[in-house]
């Protein structure tokens, strides 16, 4: 089963690191393969969907929407993935650092039938996903 994992810690209050997490359409500004996205319905929270697009191979759009599942504020995001051909589950896990906020993020995704032959992608893919933490760390230290 792919898997990946990345932590980084951000010179930022959990509170504050959490409400920009939570607003997945903050992910335009992080996440550089998030072409498109928006929430349907209001606050974040259980059960809220966001609609994305990303870029995919050879550069052509793919949807990926998600769902929240588990959403502790200040602590924990949990999430699937509801579209597109790879379908990761996802964390963020928020813990204090001392003035600052740990943050890990995994992902992983259990691929069966023909979807196992794309295993390389996919962990290829996730690996760069949650590489991209480092640009979460670079965005909230930049803002005031």
């Amino acid at each position: 089963m792919p898997s990946a994992q990345s932590t980084v810690t951000i010179s930022r209050p959990v509170g504050e690191v959490f409400a920009f997490l939570a607003d997945g359409e903050n992910n335009r500004l992080w996440r550089p393969a998030v072409r498109e996205i928006h929430r349907e319905g209001g606050a974040p929270g259980v059960g809220s969907i966001f609609r994305q697009q990303v870029s995919g191979p050879m550069g052509k759009a793919i949807p990926a929407d998600y769902r929240i599942t588990e959403f502790d504020p200040d602590r924990l995001i949990t999430f699937e993935v509801i579209a597109g051909p790879a379908r990761p589950r996802g964390r963020f896990l928020l813990e204090g650092a001392g003035e600052g906020t740990r943050v890990t993020f995994s992902l992983e995704a259990e691929l069966s039938g023909a979807k196992r032959l794309m295993k390389g992608m996919v962990q290829k893919t996730m690996d760069s996903e949650v590489a991209t933490l480092a640009n979460l760390k670079r965005v909230m230290e930049g803002a005031s």
